[in-house]
């Protein structure tokens, strides 16, 4: 069967209940470093939520352990501060069995990449239908300043005094190769583009990974500050929109091109021409332009970083299949007898 026989999910029920910002936040008091970037992670979530038009029991937010891994506690939805990495596991069980829930998933750059790796590619891989926010700060913040999966190479921490010899994962580029359906990336400090990519993943079937470049003011302060500078960030950052030339620089005057070997590269337009640059397609079924964008920013300057939807296309997500072979076992077999199952062919006595 093809993916386009499968309508959009719609299995968690609309409320007529008005809500505004106010509804979603809890009675906790609010716990992070002050000026954390988390702050306005936080209150972007808060105030994009009523939008989805959900009752809050409809909403689970399910964290792992880290600084961002306090969000349920700030959010009055229901919410599971859960283990190490395991997040994903987790809400997928939860996503799988409750068709009637939007599930999220929050995340920290340690918590998704470390310990918590394989449980990440293989919800991306298998297209659960949640949510995934990683808060990419490239620190350990939570036990006080070592290098994370995402710090760049020669950064120099309380764990690495002489400077990271790990080369740095690109959340990215991991998801793209791990074939998931809808990767985006994003800015704690960039409100307006934060709501988008939101509203985006959560229209989306399946398994949206959203990377949120977020700031720890206290042991890795201005890890994104090129990007969010205002004399700089037009020149380093490269703005992704479905449909339109990839071009970036403030008067547009650079922008990507595939080049004769093949490979794409960012270029000057006015020496190719428009013609040349790029078309940016998130809906495209091969991930390789995707990837290949999300090789070009360098790590230690910046240069060169896209941010916005990097793809976005539609495959039917694991819980709808599951779902669907469950129906279609049960017609077949007129129902299910679970002794049986349990004393079945591929079971033998001991004695």
């Amino acid at each position: 069967m093809t993916t386009d026989a499968y309508p959009a999910l719609t299995l968690v029920p609309k409320t007529d209940v008005k809500q505004s910002a106010k509804d979603f936040k809890s009675d906790q008091e609010v716990r992070w470093c002050p000026g954390c970037g988390d702050y306005a992670i936080l209150s972007a979530v808060q105030a994009f939520l009523p939008d989805l038009g959900l009752a809050k029991e409809n909403i689970v937010f399910v964290s792992g352990i880290g600084c961002s891994s306090r969000f349920p506690y700030y959010l009055d939805t229901f919410g599971l501060h859960s283990i190490h990495g395991r997040a994903p596991a987790i809400a997928t069980g939860l996503a799988t069995s409750r068709p009637d829930l939007s599930v999220w998933v929050i995340t920290g750059d340690g918590d998704a990449l470390s310990i918590g790796g394989n449980h990440l590619i293989h919800a991306l891989r298998r297209n659960v239908n949640l949510k995934i926010l990683l808060f990419n700060n490239r620190i350990y913040g939570l036990t006080k300043g070592q290098y994370s999966p995402t710090s760049e190479q020669g950064k120099i921490t309380k764990s690495t005094p002489e400077g990271s010899l790990d080369y740095s994962f690109n959340p990215v580029s991991l998801a793209l190769g791990a074939e998931a359906t809808f990767v985006a990336r994003t800015i704690d400090s960039d409100r307006k583009h934060l709501t988008e990519v939101l509203r985006a993943a959560a229209a989306h079937e399946g398994t949206a990974l959203v990377e949120i470049y977020q700031n720890c003011n206290i042991f890795n302060d201005g890890a994104w500050e090129p990007l969010k500078d205002n004399d700089t960030r037009d020149d380093l950052m490269m703005r992704l929109t479905h449909g339109e030339p990839i071009r970036f620089g403030k008067d547009g005057e650079k922008g990507v091109a595939r080049m004769p070997e093949g490979h794409v590269a960012v270029v000057n337009v006015a020496d190719v021409g428009e013609d040349a640059i790029l078309i940016h397609d998130a809906h495209a079924k091969d991930p390789g332009l995707a990837f290949a964008l999300s090789r070009l920013a360098n790590p230690r300057t910046l240069e060169n970083t896209p941010i916005g939807v990097f793809r976005d296309i539609h495959r039917p997500s694991y819980d709808r299949l599951l779902r669907e072979q469950i129906e279609s076992v049960t017609e077949r077999l007129g129902g299910g007898d679970l002794q049986s199952l349990l004393n079945g062919k591929d079971t033998w006595n001991v004695s």
